[in-house]
């Protein structure tokens, strides 16, 4: 049950990177996450694209447009080699939506915020990782 956030300067995101980012990094934090690609685990990825009025983003070098990606999953979901590999994507995906080149990957931060077990609710109830993993087997055994 995975969330991510791309923030971003106005503007800075091409006509087609903005149609399109959304989708493409929750489709990256799944594979990353290793859910099963099902409706029901497509539908739980949620992805936000907040974009910041005009001089709300700037450096003390210069205007040059920054993107945010914040990932937030239940603590356990990513090991570190996931954390890397969807680290990478995910810049990778907004550079495109940007129409930048990978010269430019550092004026992508992203920062994967880990929940703890008990501390994420969905439908009313607390979900824990184990209930998680239990809807995986459950998708991938109905697949």
């Amino acid at each position: 049950m995975p969330m991510i956030r791309l923030t971003a300067p106005p503007g800075s995101l091409t006509e087609e990177g903005r149609e399109s980012v959304q989708r493409e990094l929750a489709a990256v934090l799944l594979r990353w996450e290793g859910a099963p690609d099902t409706a029901f685990f497509r539908a739980q990825a949620w992805s936000y694209l907040v974009e910041l009025p005009d001089g709300a983003q700037t450096t003390a070098e210069d205007d040059a447009p920054r993107f945010l990606v914040e990932v937030t999953v239940p603590q356990g979901a990513l090991s570190e080699r996931r954390k890397a590999g969807l680290v990478e994507d995910a810049t990778k995906t907004v550079l495109d939506a940007a129409g930048l080149s990978p010269a430019d990957a550092l004026r992508v931060w992203a920062l994967v915020h880990e929940q703890p077990d008990g501390s994420w609710g969905a439908g009313g109830s607390v979900l824990r990782y184990a209930d998680l993993v239990a809807l995986v087997k459950e998708q991938r055994t109905d697949a």
